[in-house]
């Protein structure tokens, strides 16, 4: 049985034209539900301000919860700010910290939203409004949870936001692997960043992912990894600069997957990126990464 998190408010209506497929979300819960009792759902809450605020700024806290968020930075954010999308925004957290705990428990959950790697201190961006990344870790190392904390983003853009909040914490470590010349043009730095030229496949990919995640596996030794499972490095993705096929997006989740599983650590997976014009196959994508990934769990 797979554990998945979702909540009614991750199926927002869009609030304006946007490249963002806000439908996508919608779409991921009707097809995990197509699984049937092969998923176990759990429900997200509102994540409590003190989380947001700390990795936040309290000003930007305020501004989003009171939908009240400045042009500017609606701007680099992507879309307007309105009730329907604050909402959104402060439960998608409290998800990816609840399909932590329930990782610890169970050895995989994921999060049917999340990965908005892109947000700062006190401003969104990228589509992204508050980290749910970085708020998980930290709340999950400032209650005790577990000692050390692996953020594993495999989203075909840099996870520059997660990288700057989390900087300074030794008890938290980042990891991008991305292409290099995509979004965002000033790279932030994680503790080991993998930058790739454009149309990277799926040996040389994979190859390379194995071979620079491992060691750091080994030498931070985490006790529990959250995976930012974007599927943007797709071939056919409007938003990427990389070469994977459907194959290869399975083979990646079920390496992830395995270098986990041997190394007794549990893993929470949030959407993270995928773009197009059909939603649908969107949503396919990133459903079968959930399912490959409890899939792989599954079987050890």
């Amino acid at each position: 049985m797979i554990h998945v998190v979702h909540h009614p408010d991750y199926v927002t209506p869009a609030p304006a034209r946007s490249t963002y497929r806000w439908n996508k979300n919608g779409l991921i819960r009707d097809l995990l539900l197509e699984k049937g009792d092969a998923v176990a759902w759990h429900r997200a809450e509102a994540t409590p301000t003190a989380w947001l605020e700390a990795v936040h700024d309290e000003d930007y806290v305020a501004e989003v919860l009171r939908a009240d968020v400045p042009k500017e930075k609606e701007r680099r954010i992507g879309f307007p700010v309105t009730a329907a999308v604050a909402s959104r925004a402060a439960i998608v957290p409290h998800g990816t910290w609840l399909a932590a705990c329930l990782a610890l428990k169970h050895g995989f959950a994921a999060n049917t939203a999340g990965g908005s790697h892109h947000a700062l201190a006190n401003t969104g961006a990228g589509f992204c409004v508050f980290n749910d990344l970085a708020v998980a870790a930290a709340r999950l190392i400032d209650e005790g949870r577990v000692a050390r904390v692996l953020v594993v983003d495999c989203d075909v853009h840099q996870g520059d936001g997660t990288a700057a909040l989390l900087a300074g914490r030794p008890e938290i470590a980042t990891y991008s692997i991305h292409a290099e010349k995509n979004f965002p043009v000033r790279k932030a730095r994680s503790t080991l960043d993998v930058p790739l030229p454009d149309k990277v496949g799926d040996d040389v990919y994979l190859a390379t992912l194995e071979a620079t995640l491992v060691p750091l596996l080994d030498e931070f030794r985490p006790e529990l990894i959250l995976y930012q499972a974007g599927v943007d490095p797709f071939e056919g993705d409007r938003l990427g600069r990389l070469a994977l096929t459907l194959e290869g997006l399975a083979r990646r989740e079920r390496l992830v997957a395995s270098l986990a599983i041997a190394r007794g650590v549990p893993l929470a997976s949030t959407v993270g990126g995928g773009y197009g014009e059909d939603a649908l196959a969107i949503a396919e994508r990133h459903v079968a990464a959930i399912m490959t990934l409890g899939e792989t769990f599954a079987a050890a």
